[in-house]
């Protein structure tokens, strides 16, 4: 078993969904409650991660972190580093990689809300926030939730892209899906059947968590 670059994983996602989870909270209420010119564009790049190839992804991820491209090389002047093969690009990696599982659940979650529960509550004297914090939440929280477990696993077990932009550095880069990897290259079989059992558990667990939660919502909403 690889500790290490379980420990790197397990970092890796619990920093993803504390960076993400308030940008899914704030795009996926905006989406789910507006109309504005271009969203119909700004759905789609929130979902472009779903169907381009990780490795595609990753390509172009790498180019941009690279000291050349504007955003790279605005990244070293400002933290004195670059991104690619370091935690902070694979961070950065996860982050795009993991916006649609972290916004598309609150979105639909808030599209369930009727307009009506809102219009009624601000009858009732309670100002946006107010009924954003107390109506709101409350009910879209098996969303939260959702988007929460679905973003912490996929980070586990993502590959492609973190391959491209982080390699395979020990304690920086190698996470438990790449370790898997390299154990299956190095043909040690039992060692990635054992990693492998644990990430199966794991989504094995987030779908079960995701599909609870889902089937308490439509409860709720009945």
């Amino acid at each position: 078993m690889d500790w290490q670059a379980l420990g790197v994983s397990l970092q890796l996602a619990l920093f993803t969904c504390l960076l993400l989870m308030p940008v899914g909270l704030w795009l996926g209420r905006t989406l789910a409650t507006r109309q504005f010119r271009g969203k119909a564009l700004c759905e789609a790049a929130v979902a472009l991660p779903l169907v381009m190839p990780p490795t595609v992804l990753g390509f172009y991820l790498m180019l941009s972190f690279g000291v050349d491209a504007p955003f790279g090389a605005l990244w070293q002047r400002v933290t004195g580093s670059g991104l690619n093969f370091t935690f902070s690009g694979i961070l950065l990696a996860s982050l795009v990689v993991n916006l649609p599982f972290a916004v598309q659940p609150i979105q639909r979650a808030f599209e369930g809300v009727p307009n009506n529960v809102r219009e009624a509550a601000w009858c009732c004297g309670l100002s946006p926030w107010q009924t954003f914090t107390r109506i709101e939440l409350p009910l879209v929280w098996p969303g939260l939730v959702s988007a929460l477990a679905l973003t912490f696993a996929h980070t586990l077990g993502e590959f492609g892209v973190i391959l491209m932009v982080g390699g395979s550095i020990d304690g920086e880069t190698r996470t438990l899906a790449i370790s898997i990897y390299d154990r299956v290259q190095a043909f040690d079989e039992a060692g990635a059947g054992i990693m492998s059992a644990i990430l199966l558990a794991v989504s094995f667990v987030t779908i079960g968590v995701v599909y609870g939660l889902a089937r308490r919502g439509r409860g709720l909403r009945v």
